[in-house]
């Protein structure tokens, strides 16, 4: 039985598609978690809030991109013909239900790394709200709980964040917290199991963004300045998290032929890097009302951004006392003054410069490569018009 969620005519209409289907997740998954506790349930209550709160919904957005790119493919493999995937159904992926259930997913993992990543930032916001483990230290305050309020806070939020990344499996798999089984009385809907080509891509998924990650933080940890491992991190932790691996799952998915699934990995990992890079820029001189974040705050936190490692790398090269004097201004609190010094150091070195050539750069061999693939216009016509989106964005 496919899903009665109505389908998304265009691009623009993934991300509300996507938010039904993960209210349709939760309306059976968080009453399974109340069932073991209240407790249990609140806070799986939670991590349903810091999901449907917000964000821009850019996974899904690119996985239902690839897969009308692979749906439109003129050379895609015959339907008719044995396709070895040992599938009862061979239609599975063929839907447009099953795309979006594999945006919904990416949304669940990106939770768990959004929470997790605001541990290890120390961030005290998230889009505008409380990240939520300090929501769990102020419900340990309010409750006057024994022991220390922050501990538990951060001891809460990376059980949640783990919550999500467990729904996620579950939800890509077709697997639903009490939902009655397809065997059950009274089921009445059809387990849709994942083709093995789209479950290798994302377990494959699952390992490169976490070990993105531990990178990110080992790079912090070591003081790696340089560029090269920012982009390292980037490579992982965020072009084949956020575009490259969500195109190719949506492709794969509509049974896209290995050549056409190579071709949007290279888009992927190009609009990939140039979405990061543009964080890096928003991170230091973004508009907290648009990113829902504190301006400045990758620099107040030190993280090792592309940006940051060209500007020592820059301002070494031809002024090392400016170097010496962004490496202190970096990792702690800033004042408005100290903030606008940083910033002054970043434009005037030319690393803003540096990162903005890149990003078009990036976006000329993406919007190249997505000019001679083999798929449909119309879906050419609007994923061009979300790489540029993705490339040029304010928040």
């Amino acid at each position: 039985m496919t899903s009665a969620i109505p389908m998304p005519a265009s691009l623009d209409a993934v991300p509300a598609a996507v938010e039904a289907e993960l209210r349709t997740f939760f309306d059976t998954a968080v009453p399974a978690a109340t069932e073991i506790a209240p407790v249990v349930g609140a806070a799986a209550g939670l991590v349903r809030e810091f999901v449907l709160q917000g964000g821009k919904r850019i996974r899904p957005v690119f996985a239902f991109a690839g897969w009308r790119c692979g749906m439109t493919e003129s050379a895609r493999p015959d339907e008719s013909a044995a396709d070895g995937s040992g599938l009862d159904d061979p239609t599975v992926g063929r839907d447009a239900s099953d795309a979006l259930r594999v945006g919904a997913a990416l949304e669940l993992v990106q939770a768990c790394a959004l929470i997790h990543d605001d541990i290890i930032d120390h961030s005290d916001t998230r889009r505008g709200n409380p990240t939520l483990h300090r929501v769990f230290q102020s419900r340990h305050v309010e409750a006057e709980w024994a022991g220390d309020a922050a501990e538990h806070g951060v001891a809460a939020a990376i059980l949640a964040g783990d919550l999500a990344l467990a729904w996620a499996d579950d939800l890509v798999h077709d697997h639903r917290p009490g939902a009655p089984t397809e065997s059950a009385e009274g089921a009445d809907r059809r387990y849709r199991a994942l083709p093995p080509a789209v479950g290798a891509t994302w377990a494959s998924m699952r390992t490169e963004v976490l070990g993105g990650q531990f990178l990110d933080i080992v790079n912090e940890a070591s003081g790696d300045e340089s560029a090269a491992a920012a982009y390292r991190v980037m490579e992982f932790k965020t072009a084949a998290y956020t575009v490259a691996r969500p195109l190719e799952l949506g492709a794969r998915l509509a049974g896209a032929s290995e050549p056409l699934v190579a071709t949007l990995r290279r888009i992927g990992h190009d609009l990939g890097i140039a979405f990061q890079l543009r964080d890096d820029l928003l991170g230091v001189f973004g508009d907290p009302a648009r990113t829902g974040k504190p301006s400045g705050d990758d620099l107040v936190s030190g993280k090792r951004t592309a940006l940051l490692g060209t500007a020592l790398r820059r301002a070494d090269d031809t002024d090392p006392a400016l170097g010496q004097r962004l490496r202190e201004l970096i990792g702690r609190p800033l004042d408005d003054a100290e903030l606008g010094s940083a910033r002054d150091i970043l434009v005037d070195v030319g690393a803003v410069a540096e990162i903005e050539t890149a990003i078009d750069d990036l976006l000329g061999n993406a919007l190249a490569a997505l000019d001679s693939a083999d798929i449909g216009d119309d879906i050419r016509a609007e994923l061009t018009a979300v790489a540029h989106r993705t490339a040029h964005r304010e928040a």
